[in-house]
């Protein structure tokens, strides 16, 4: 290949991006973990890369990548750092917004090549209707990503000059995000964590800042997207869970490589050469196929929903179901590797600096995140029997 086909190869592929950056990621890690931020050259260095557009809305200037690509290429860059990784899934979620606003004003926020829209999880907060658009005032936690953000969001139930709360079209009190430039923030230090320190997922405050209506949507009902390609078909609650799923592949599959590198070199004293044990043969095989699996059941059921996906309607419950079950099941199923392999490490595992530490830590900060929650199996599971199903599928 040569250098004029190599550059069209990685404008064109999202994974080979990703996979070109992965030595600069990797050297950037120590300091990613020190001072919990991705260091300004790295940042700039994803941007041009596009990795921050991958679920951006062509028409905004976006790639619209597949969901499996892009999967594939947030799992690469979390085989690096699992933080860089979180940042990029997080930020690509946030841009899935532009799917919703008006084109005029996606094309707006996303004119600047860097940019970033970073919010936090809903909470209680108030968004107060007056004339023009909404007066918010209050905090949100877990904002990944807000230091490299050019643009912020607050989700809050809509309150309406009489104090009733506006209703969504399921018929309940619905979240509204508000867009507006990162300025109009307070950014608060406070997150200081075991692991995926360098997300920076920080804490935030509006004081009554005014919103105009046309910077602000709802993600709530994927009926009224703007967008009707076949990716805008998954709600946003899926493909953040792919997001997330990807991130637990990316250091699974890291870890799991680690050990075996290891297992040709350690011989644990009195037992011989690690690769040499049955018992250490039979148990990597075994968690190789189960990787494997979930990955690929993963892959083929947001592959085979794109494929069939429709611009009339967004997919249809049970369809939200599958993609719940394939994410849950990937990133409980990641999680167990880490497990495996810290334990079969030995005291390689425990050490600042190894292969394993880190994302050990890393791994069961995302353990302790909404979408690795068991409960989903249990929504699935009503869904499967005839149920109807909660919100957040």
């Amino acid at each position: 290949m040569d250098r004029v086909e190599r550059a069209d190869h990685l404008l064109n592929d999202p994974i080979a991006r990703a996979r070109a950056l992965g030595p600069a990621i990797a050297a950037a890690g120590d300091e990613i973990e020190l001072k919990r931020r991705i260091p300004s050259a790295l940042l700039s260095a994803l941007h041009e890369a596009r990795l921050f557009r991958l679920l951006l809305p062509r028409s905004a200037g976006g790639d619209e990548v597949t969901p499996g690509q892009y999967l594939t290429a947030m799992e690469e860059v979390a085989r690096h750092d699992a933080s860089v990784a979180w940042n990029l899934f997080v930020g690509n979620s946030s841009a899935l917004v532009g799917a919703y606003i008006a084109l005029d004003i996606a094309r707006e926020i996303w004119r600047d090549p860097h940019t970033v829209v970073s919010w936090g999880p809903p909470n209680e907060a108030r968004a107060r209707a007056v004339p023009g658009g909404y007066r918010m005032t209050g905090r949100w936690d877990f904002a990944s990503g807000c230091r490299a953000a050019n643009w912020m969001g607050a989700h809050g139930l809509v309150e309406e000059a009489d104090g009733s709360l506006r209703l969504n079209s399921y018929g309940r009190p619905g979240q509204r995000i508000l867009l507006c430039p990162a300025g109009q923030a307070t950014l608060l230090d406070t997150w200081n964590t075991i692991g995926l320190r360098g997300t920076a997922s920080d804490s935030y405050t509006f004081d009554d800042v005014f919103i105009p209506e046309a910077y602000s949507s709802q993600r709530e009902d994927p009926a009224l997207r703007r967008e009707t390609g076949p990716l805008y078909s998954f709600t946003h609650a899926g493909l953040y869970a792919v997001g997330v799923a990807a991130v637990a592949f990316g250091i699974a599959r890291a870890m799991l490589d680690a050990l075996v590198e290891l297992a040709t070199k350690k011989a644990p004293r009195n037992l011989g050469r690690m690769a040499d044990s049955p018992t250490v043969q039979a148990d990597v095989a075994r968690t190789e196929a189960r990787l494997g699996a979930a990955r690929a059941y993963l892959l083929e059921i947001v592959g085979s929903l794109y494929e069939r996906a429709s611009p009339e309607a967004p997919m249809d419950i049970p369809a939200r179901a599958r993609v719940r079950l394939g994410c849950t099941h990937a990133i409980h199923t990641a999680i167990e590797t880490a497990d495996y392999v810290y334990k079969a490490c030995g005291v390689d595992g425990i050490f600042p600096g190894s292969p394993f530490e880190r994302r050990f830590r890393d791994m069961h900060t995302l353990s302790q995140q909404i979408q690795s929650r068991g409960a989903h199996y249990e929504a699935v599971g009503h869904v499967l029997l005839g149920g109807q199903p909660p919100v957040f599928l």
